[in-house]
């Protein structure tokens, strides 16, 4: 099969091509796991935390990509959840142990073994994977191929955040960055909480008159302050300053959900800037978010079917892996990014 590899850290400054088109032998499935023959694999920004070493380090070589949707050509033995051609999809988690405190508990995303596809297991930057069945999930027949790639991550760790504000219909959101994620919880947004108004900031031009075309109550600059105070907001963007920013719009209560793995180190200046009065003062919140749990995932895929979400994205071709993470590390973006690998 074809796969781009990923073989060492390195600056995409310097290297422009971090990953490698290799032919590989089709992974052995175990008798918990499915081979999926992939069609479509979404680009996300934790594969350039994970190219620029800001992740904990893979086993190398590794194939990345964690947005996977494809079809079952083979299952093990004791597969019973899954038949020869079913349409599924992968998410960014990839297993956990099924014994500890959180995983009984409903809460994979916090477990000790947690294991992250396309970091600690091959993912879908290929034309073939395998996954316990335990999670794959199927895609519904409203989307395409395309479209439900983006749903797996962008999706599932949008709607995982927006749970974590607590939002209620007729409070205030705001999105800090708009790039795959914020686009479809804009969508959420307004599907599930009607009368509430929400607030992007975003250094972008282009971005900010995307979420105004989504339906965005307001947009405007990062560093500008909204017209009013916000009861939550969600921070998708890959460094600090925007977190900063963020917390003096918050409402006294108010909660800040940092959706982002890693944060890049461009403004560190910024860990020092922060002001108790205007910040934290009265009670507001930083809460972060780790990983999503399969919950997440299945509930976020109903959801985006009933509504439906259909996400913007443009296509790649697989060898063209390399070309989609530049434009995404230089922000240019409208909606996902996806490598289209077969079909």
């Amino acid at each position: 099969m074809k796969a781009m590899i990923f073989n060492k850290i390195c600056d995409l400054r310097e290297n422009r091509n971090p990953l490698e088109l290799v032919d590989l032998p089709i992974p052995e499935t175990k008798d918990n796991e499915i081979l999926i023959k992939i069609s479509r694999c979404g680009v996300c920004h934790t594969e350039l935390d994970e190219i620029e070493g800001r992740t904990p380090p893979p086993k190398f070589p590794i194939i990345l990509g964690h947005e996977v949707v494809g079809y079952v050509e083979k299952k093990g033995e004791e597969v019973n959840k899954f038949n020869i051609g079913d349409r599924v999809g992968v998410a960014w988690i990839f297993s956990a142990c099924g014994r500890c405190d959180y995983c009984k508990n409903g809460k994979e995303n916090l477990c000790p073994e947690f294991m992250a596809t396309g970091r600690d297991a091959n993912g879908g930057y290929a034309e073939y994977m395998t996954i316990p069945e335990d999670f794959a999930y199927k895609i519904p027949d409203v989307f395409s191929d395309s479209e439900a790639a983006p749903l797996m991550c962008a999706g599932a760790i949008g709607y995982r955040s927006l749970r974590l504000t607590n939002l209620k219909d007729g409070q205030n959101l705001g999105l800090t960055g708009f790039g795959g994620s914020g686009h479809l919880v804009l969508k959420m947004v307004k599907y599930k909480f009607p009368n509430s108004k929400v607030y992007v900031f975003a250094r972008s031009p282009k971005e900010r008159e995307f979420a105004l075309e989504l339906g965005a109550f307001w947009s405007g600059d990062t560093t500008e302050n909204s017209p009013e105070k916000l009861d939550s907001i969600i921070d998708t963007t890959p460094v600090w300053k925007p977190i900063v920013e963020a917390l003096k719009n918050l409402k006294p209560g108010g909660r800040l959900v940092i959706n982002a793995i890693r944060k890049e180190n461009i403004d560190k200046n910024y860990l020092l800037k922060l002001d108790y009065p205007s910040h934290l003062w009265l009670e507001k919140e930083i809460k972060s978010v780790a990983n999503v749990e399969r919950r997440d995932v299945m509930e976020f895929l109903e959801l985006s079917a009933r509504i439906p979400i259909k996400p913007e994205f443009q296509e790649y071709k697989l060898e063209d892996a390399n070309i989609a993470l530049l434009e995404l590390k230089e922000r240019k973006i409208r909606g996902a990014k996806v490598l289209k690998i077969s079909g």
